[in-house]
């Protein structure tokens, strides 16, 4: 089968769905990833995937702008004529499926977290809400990485309950993310938040708690890795950032193509998140044997089970996050590593990656025979 994956990066398909990509191609499927090109976009090609250039407005809400992708998007299904579209994120999910549909093209969604449009609660809200009613309504699947995000879906009526799945987040390659520290002797004890540099990620809430934290620990690093100024409403300035490298508070790592040895150095991972899907950094992180703090929000309590493999803290609570983290840096190396241990072994019953694949396998076969009947 011709097979599209959509989503709103290059990058993203790369680190999120490399796996899946491996699987379908192994299977014997063409792949042709469908993205805005990036840096990582040649990166897609060498894995064996055709790569189709689509410019997409991530971060904004223009009509004007949206029409004309879902103008591009009906192009190029009408042209290639595709036999099955995956997509991922807002506006592929969206506009992908209403051009998919539109040229007799099934469609699987993956809804893997709502956004700062279902967190804020504005018109935007009721916007979105309209506009994946009507995108979602033919989906042939409707994938959900949390029980919370799908029955807020069915309750809004979204989508048919019929047409809806579960899956463990994007899954986690245990083989790439093992256990592994690299830490020196008289190294400072490393928090570390990844993520893109966004409010709704909790980042000023972890800035807040640095704050704190520092007048009475000396020895502690609090450190960012992430993308900052980001095309989105919530995005944190790359200025606001480096003013507070300045003033001692955190340190700022930028971006990393593999972010692997950073975990590896950090002695837990922080996400202080308002809302997710199922969060591939925590999934990263459990796999790496590293205890977590992250908020009791959903898609972050689904990885994190609090006093086993993490703790968890009140969202939007700059004090409950520094005392959780205090409470993480005074427990004994042994405690931290029985959590980190418990997490990994979470990673193995529930999140890994070939759960993911095998769900996405059959799903496109019950679509391939419900297409093709006679084959």
């Amino acid at each position: 089968m011709k097979i599209v994956i959509c989503i709103n990066t290059a990058w993203n398909i790369l680190n999120f769905r490399r796996g899946l990509i491996e699987a379908l191609l192994q299977d014997g499927h063409q792949v042709i990833a469908l993205a805005p090109r990036d840096s990582f976009a040649n990166e897609l090609v060498a894995l064996g995937c055709q790569f189709v250039d689509m410019p997409m407005p991530n971060g904004g809400t223009n009509p004007i702008e949206d029409l004309r992708l879902l103008s591009r998007m009906k192009g190029y299904f009408r042209a290639e004529r595709p036999d099955i579209l995956l997509s991922y994120t807002a506006k592929p999910n969206i506009y992908g499926s209403i051009a998919a549909k539109a040229t007799g093209i099934p469609v699987i969604n993956n809804v893997a977290g709502l956004g700062a449009a279902f967190i804020s609660k504005s018109l935007l809200t009721v916007v979105v809400k309209i506009l994946y009613r009507h995108a979602l309504r033919t989906s042939d699947r409707v994938f959900f990485q949390n029980a919370t995000d799908r029955d807020l879906f069915v309750t809004e009526r979204l989508v048919d309950v019929k047409q809806t799945g579960l899956l463990p987040g994007s899954g986690i390659n245990l083989k790439r993310f093992q256990p592994e520290t690299r830490k020196r002797a008289n190294e400072p004890f490393r928090f570390l938040l990844i993520g893109r540099m966004l409010r709704d990620k909790g980042v000023v809430e972890f800035v807040e708690a640095a704050r704190e934290l520092g007048r009475r620990h000396h020895n502690v690093d609090f450190a960012l890795l992430g993308a900052a100024d980001y095309d989105n409403p919530a995005a944190i300035s790359r200025q606001q950032v480096d003013e507070w490298v300045r003033d001692g508070l955190v340190t700022y790592l930028g971006t990393r193509k593999d972010v692997r040895a950073e975990i590896a150095a950090a002695d837990c991972v922080v996400l202080p998140s308002y809302r997710e899907g199922t969060p591939r950094t925590l999934l990263e992180a459990a796999a790496m044997a590293k205890p977590i703090v992250a908020t009791d929000a959903v898609g972050c309590r689904e990885v994190v089970a609090h006093g086993e493999n993490g703790l968890l803290c009140r969202v939007a609570d700059a004090a409950d996050l520094a005392a959780k983290l205090e409470q993480m840096l005074l427990l004994s190396d042994e405690a931290r590593a029985a959590m980190g241990a418990a997490g990994r072994l979470k990673m193995q019953r529930e999140f890994d990656e070939t759960l993911v694949i095998q769900h996405y396998r059959k799903a496109i076969a019950e679509i391939a025979r419900e297409s093709h009947p006679n084959k």
